[in-house]
């Protein structure tokens, strides 16, 4: 315990040394994040995240093998026409590259940008969305010998990449040095210290704890300028990073690279994970206030991204932007922004609610746009589940915004006949699982099977085990087709997967679909090995959406997407178990799930303070402890060691009061309990 404290307490104040006056926010932006980490331990290795603004590359690669040249600092000679190096900064990163160099002669010194490996080259990955070609390179002409510098401008801003090749185009047999290379970070504008989580995860397992971190640092790629968002109408030539994204100085948008807009259904899988690991609801906010800000105000319908892209015409993530807005107001405890958006949001309820029909009960689904699956129209069961869970948010949100017309009832209500009819409409008996739409399909979607797992849609026990184990009928060695998207694994539709399998207590399935698909991605030598991708083939080809909507071009796929950092909050949610139940976690539940896992710990910040827990199995029992604001109410779920019995329990080592009210719910041993820090023995 010591020495742990002591190698913490070092930890801090070497990462306060590296990240004081040396560090600063983007450009001119105001920083108003934090300043330092919540839980400083030795976890922070696992952060990806660098301890400065200012970064260069670790090595220099050879282009025509990949093999490393030498470490950088190091020989950046280009002697005549066509010599190329590439520079790996060995992980993710994105922003404005500056390079100082001599060289003997005119010419031009090439840059070009990718994120995986497969495409190293003298043309950058594809990001601009014309779908014509790669985006091409960035030119440094120099027209006589000399020192010289070049800084990229800002409307090319280059938000996602990891390496860099530069390459030497002249007709004088110049020579160039490249005497120094460094990037300035341009995401997570508004923190001074990109180490400053507000959130960790750790356990004794080193691979689960780097996939923790890869998703959380994913999110911070994600969370951008204002004014660095892609350029609409597309560029057939190049790209620019230039378009106005949304309020603020800081903004949450799908991915690094690309699209670099905000999607509120990529936010249902991000802003969960946010709020446990980065903590950054300024990003949140902002997002969804974009997509009030576009509502149309005659319909109620939001749009299914935001400027400059500004697509329309998508029910389900019309409902992603109602359920984020609870997940924002259940971390943050914003009801001033609730109240200020509640009458768009009650317009935006009838909105989709109307298009219920009479005779199924069923939403029919005529915005079409969705996450890639193929079929979408009609009485589909996925956004069925999608409106199940909005309702039940909407009715926990009413009481929030301090409705007195009765809509918690109202929506809570519409929620049971809702969930009557989708399992009597699209349960499919003879299969054991939930088939893709209210027709004789013999589609059963990943995506709608484990959303009703995660949002509790399934109504007995046998059919939540018989759809969890359907699901795994998907499974490949490296992570679950999606039947509904053939031949793709999308992490994230496996995202809600994980959870689905963890919500039934499936806690083995969950942390082995984690490490399939997850684990190969962060350990794949020609990804980033240090976020998380946005899909990938059956076949480990980085084709996601080949032949939906991405042109067959495989190096559009974005490395960085924060839609498939679902581990990130599964670990804290259910594997150490620790979550907030309302708003800002004056209400909470502690129900860890061990797995083949031997010890947890972890934590995360609201703005009534910390909320951090911990577990440890021992020969007969565990161990478990929690530190919860004062004030605040918990929910404690013991797991059992023997089915429909008490196990010996002691809390700060005396007997469970009778206060606490234990009792047994299913395999679990429930106590009611306040806040503040205390210790348990299970044996």
């Amino acid at each position: 315990m010591f020495s742990s404290r002591l190698l913490a307490f070092l930890l801090a104040i070497i990462h306060f040394v590296e990240s004081g006056t040396a560090q600063s926010c983007w450009k001119d932006t105001t920083c108003s994040g934090p300043n330092s980490t919540a839980f400083p331990g030795p976890w922070e290795s696992n952060i990806y995240a660098p301890s400065s603004r200012t970064v260069s590359p670790k090595s220099i690669l050879s282009l025509q093998t990949g093999n490393v040249i030498s470490a950088w600092p190091g020989p950046a000679k280009f002697q005549g026409n066509g010599t190329q190096l590439v520079f790996d900064f060995g992980i993710e990163v994105g922003g404005l590259v500056t390079v100082k160099y001599t060289t003997t002669a005119a010419g031009t010194l090439g840059l070009a940008f990718t994120e995986g490996k497969n495409w190293i080259g003298e043309w950058s990955d594809s990001s601009n969305g014309k779908f014509v070609g790669p985006d091409g390179y960035l030119a440094a002409t120099f027209n006589a010998s000399g020192n010289g510098t070049y800084t990229m401008p800002e409307k090319v801003l280059r938000g996602g990449f990891r390496y860099l090749t530069l390459f030497l185009m002249t007709t004088a047999n110049a020579t160039i040095d490249v005497t120094d290379i460094s990037l300035n970070i341009g995401f997570q504008p508004t923190w001074s210290n990109l180490r400053a989580y507000q959130g960790y995860f750790h356990s004794n397992d080193e691979e689960l704890n780097k996939i923790w971190y890869s998703g959380a640092y994913t999110l911070q790629t994600n969370s951008v300028p204002v004014n660095t968002g892609r350029w609409v109408p597309t560029l057939s030539k190049g790209w620019a990073n230039n378009g106005t994204l949304g309020p603020g100085d800081t903004i949450i948008v799908d991915g690094a690279k690309r699209d670099r807009a905000v999607w509120p259904g990529d936010m249902g899988v991000a802003v969960p994970s946010t709020h446990v690991s980065i903590g950054d609801l300024d990003s949140v906010r902002n997002a969804l206030q974009v997509m009030y800000n576009y509502q149309n105000p005659t319909t109620g319908a939001f749009p299914e991204a935001g400027p400059p892209l500004l697509q329309l015409g998508s029910d389900t993530y019309h409902m992603w932007t109602m359920i984020g807005s609870y997940n924002y107001v259940l971390y943050s405890n914003d009801t001033a922004w609730l109240q200020t958006n509640w009458a768009k949001y009650l317009k935006a309820m009838d909105f989709i609610y109307d298009k219920v029909g009479s005779t199924s009960g069923l939403l029919n689904v005529t915005g079409t746009r969705d996450w890639a699956r193929w079929q979408t129209a009609g009485e589909g069961s996925q956004a069925n589940m999608i409106l199940y869970r909005t309702l039940i948010t909407g009715a926990d949100l009413a009481i929030w915004a301090r409705d007195s017309t009765g809509l918690n009832s109202t929506w809570l209500r519409r929620a049971v006949d809702l969930r009557k009819a989708i399992n009597s409409h699209c349960w499919d008996e003879s299969y054991g699982a939930f088939k893709d739409n209210n027709t004789a399909t013999t589609l059963h979607p990943q995506d709608a099977n484990s959303m009703a797992l995660l949002f509790g849609v399934v109504d007995t026990p046998a059919k939540a085990e018989s759809a969890s184990t359907n699901l795994l009928k998907n499974w490949t060695p490296i992570g679950a087709q999606t039947p509904e998207l053939p031949n793709n694994v999308s992490p994230f539709i496996s995202s809600f997967e994980i959870q689905g399998h963890l919500t039934i207590g499936q806690t083995a399935r969950a942390l082995e679909l984690i490490k399939r698909c997850w684990g190969w991605y962060l350990n794949n030598p020609n990804g980033t090995q240090s976020t998380v991708i946005e899909g990938y083939l059956i076949d480990g080809s980085f084709g996601y959406r080949a032949d939906r909507g991405y042109s067959h071009d495989t190096s559009y796929v974005s490395h960085a997407h924060g839609w498939s950092a679902g581990p990130t909050s599964a670990l804290t949610t259910y594997i150490l178990g620790l979550s907030v139940t309302s708003p800002a976690g004056k209400k909470w539940k502690l129900a860890p799930q061990f797995g083949d896992i031997k010890s947890v710990e972890g934590g995360f910040m609201t703005g009534l303070g910390k909320f951090q827990a911990s577990w440890k199995l021992q020969s007969r029992g565990y161990t478990l402890s929690y530190n919860t604001p004062s004030g605040t109410t918990g929910q404690l779920e013991l797991p059992c060691l023997e089915t429909g019995r008490f196990p010996s329990i002691s809390i700060n080592k005396r007997p469970v009061p009778r206060s606490m009210n234990a009792r047994i719910v299913g395999s679990s041993i429930v106590l009611d309990v306040d806040g503040g820090e205390h210790s348990i023995i299970v044996n």
